[in-house]
């Protein structure tokens, strides 16, 4: 067998040390189940913005709140987060308006309403993002382990050797680098992942958290 066909990428991984397998094998469940989760919030957060995007036009289009809240109300399931803070908000509204002519404390408890769906809502959004930033972080070591496994065993393998050659030592190095390899190959896509949706979970949060502030203002004026 040539040097060029020890070094193919399947007679490497088939011929590494068992526990650099291992290492392999782990970084390829992590990269497999992170590509799975930013494939999955890839498609959360946009259909978030698409659905705040349409609620915010119907919102500010001037339409009667009590018809925006029965249409919320009936498709809760359907709806985005914007959508359930509203429809929390307002439904604390008018039970507290019903019982109680304390408007702070009405306002008050339309807003920890919100507060508490708002909390939810950016829980879920947020959720495996730690996942993808421990595959990020973890991800090189853990090849870095792999490396300088098959290196040591690289160099053991010589002690037996009266003189070394570029074709003991070469595949016993590149097998070591595989894993290093893999290892990056887990670790950049979860790290770009995970700053993006970041980044935009952040957007999505700052607009609700401007939404709460002016519909508290609107239920404000209602109670004059």
């Amino acid at each position: 067998m040539t040097l060029t066909e020890n070094l193919s990428i399947i007679s490497l991984v088939s011929q590494a040390s068992v526990l650099v397998q291992l290492v392999m094998t782990l970084l390829a469940t992590l990269s497999l189940v992170s590509w799975y989760w930013i494939f999955r919030k890839s498609f959360q957060i946009r259909s978030a913005r698409n659905k705040t995007n349409g609620f915010e036009r119907d919102f500010w289009s001037g339409g009667d709140l009590n018809g925006l809240f029965q249409s919320a109300a009936a498709a809760r399931h359907q709806t985005g987060g914007m959508e359930r803070i509203f429809e929390s908000g307002y439904r604390e509204f008018t039970k507290l308006r019903a019982k109680s002519h304390d408007h702070a404390a009405t306002i008050d408890g339309a807003r920890r309403a919100m507060r508490a769906t708002y909390q939810r809502e950016m829980d879920d959004l947020e959720a495996h993002l730690a996942f993808l930033a421990s595959v990020g972080s973890v991800s090189p070591y853990i090849g870095l382990l792999g490396t300088v496994w098959g290196i040591m065993n690289a160099f053991r393998g010589l002690s037996n050797v009266s003189s070394a050659t570029l074709a003991q030592v070469a595949p016993g190095i590149a097998e070591a680098l595989v894993a290093t390899a893999i290892g990056l190959f887990a670790a950049i896509p979860a790290v770009v992942a995970y700053n993006r949706f970041a980044h935009d979970i952040d957007r999505v949060g700052i607009r609700f958290e401007s939404f709460m502030e002016e519909f508290s203002n609107i239920l404000q004026r209602q109670l004059r």
